[in-house]
């Protein structure tokens, strides 16, 4: 499979990153990071309305694009290095695919072009206590009342659930169990009975939230596709999910990496650069194996996602394993060859650091994939 972009998503990662150069700096990340919002309001505006990359795999008739899923892979990777904050994973990669999943062709029509535009913040919320994103282990609520719904449970950590306008809930039929009963449900941000809350995190560039649904009712019209028919396209949302995540660690992989030699050949030590020194080679060059690799493995999910042909979740959890486990690998390289400054406020290490080691967890760890892939393929 030939991995290299044509010109045209060429010209679209060149002006990605001379934009994120200018607006996604050190400094720029550490103010957006430390605001209410947890991102630049302002900056977002720009990401939708001027840029339009909220609306790259969008479907033309939903308001998109329609360019693809390489596109976005392409602009994650760049987005990952940058570690831009904004809710674009939650509102595109999350919330949109899972519309574009679940929802009939009149709810497309209605709530996509509104995040194509970048005027909707929208969060899916799947996990809860137990932190698993799997349709079996989702306990929350939806009873039918009439002609309405009403909704009831606790969801955690909800990526930019906090500010999404727009929640995408998971939730399941009293009595029922397993995938049976799932349902997935559009429901706006600001609905009685919904109460949200922010909670602590090691990542300060990516905020997570609590969503509780105290008997939250809703119109029938609230729900996406059939009812008690949620689990299948509630799991090809995460797998598209997971192959945005993977992309976006590639490029936080590489920029560790990046960091790392240009410290390696700055940094003088016994009268030379620490570079000259065999050790540090070795490890520059195990760094540059595992971008390299992830890369390929997010490259080819981005490709068999865009392709619809090959069955998507085995790849999705190869690529979401070995990408996570390579950025978090680097980044802690990285932290070793700058040595003690590399933990200090000062440098932009210990941010890569921490958003891979939240990025592990995120949409299910590294060895949850490898068990997912060795089921996939027969072991």
């Amino acid at each position: 499979m030939d991995f290299a972009f044509t010109e045209e998503q060429q010209e679209l990662r060149a002006a990605a990153r001379a934009f994120l150069a200018d607006h996604s700096s050190s400094e720029a990340v550490r103010r957006a990071m430390a605001s209410e919002l947890g991102f630049d309001a302002e900056l977002w505006k720009r990401i939708g309305a001027e840029l339009g990359w909220t609306s790259v795999h969008v479907p033309e008739p939903y308001g998109g694009t329609g360019l693809g899923y390489v596109e976005l892979v392409a602009l994650l990777e760049l987005m990952g290095g940058a570690l831009l904050c904004s809710p674009f994973f939650s509102t595109v990669c999350l919330a949109a695919n899972a519309l574009l999943e679940a929802a009939s062709e009149a709810q497309k029509r209605e709530l996509l072009p509104g995040i194509a535009e970048g005027r909707t913040l929208a969060a899916l919320a799947v996990a809860e206590a137990h932190g698993s994103s799997e349709a079996a282990a989702i306990e929350a609520t939806a009873r039918r009342a009439g002609t309405e719904f009403v909704l009831a449970g606790r969801k955690r950590f909800v990526l930019d659930g906090h500010c999404a306008e727009l929640l995408v809930v998971a939730a399941r039929r009293p009595g029922s169990a397993g995938e049976d009963g799932v349902s997935l449900f559009a429901v706006p941000a600001a609905a009685p009975g919904v109460e949200r809350r922010l909670l602590p995190t090691l990542d300060q560039t990516r905020r997570l939230a609590e969503i509780e649904l105290r008997d939250v009712r809703l119109p029938a019209s609230a729900l996406l596709g059939a009812e008690g028919c949620g689990a299948a396209p509630l799991a090809r949302a995460l797998d598209l999910a997971a192959v945005a995540l993977a992309a976006e660690q590639v490029g936080g992989a590489q920029r560790c990496l990046d960091m790392a030699v240009d410290h390696a050949k700055q940094r003088v030590q016994f009268g030379r650069p620490i570079g000259s020194f065999q050790a540090i080679k070795h490890r520059c060059a195990d760094m540059m194996v595992a971008v390299e690799s992830a890369r390929s493995a997010a490259y080819y999910a981005g490709c068999v996602a865009a392709e619809a042909g090959e069955p998507l979740a085995p790849v999705a959890s190869l690529a979401k394993a070995w990408c996570s486990e390579a950025y978090f690998r680097c980044a802690a390289d990285a932290l070793q060859i700058h040595g003690g400054v590399g933990f200090t406020w000062e440098y932009d290490v210990h941010l890569h650091l921490k958003r891979a080691r939240g990025g592990e967890s995120l949409l299910g760890s590294p060895g949850w994939h490898r068990e997912r892939v060795a089921r996939e393929i027969g072991l």
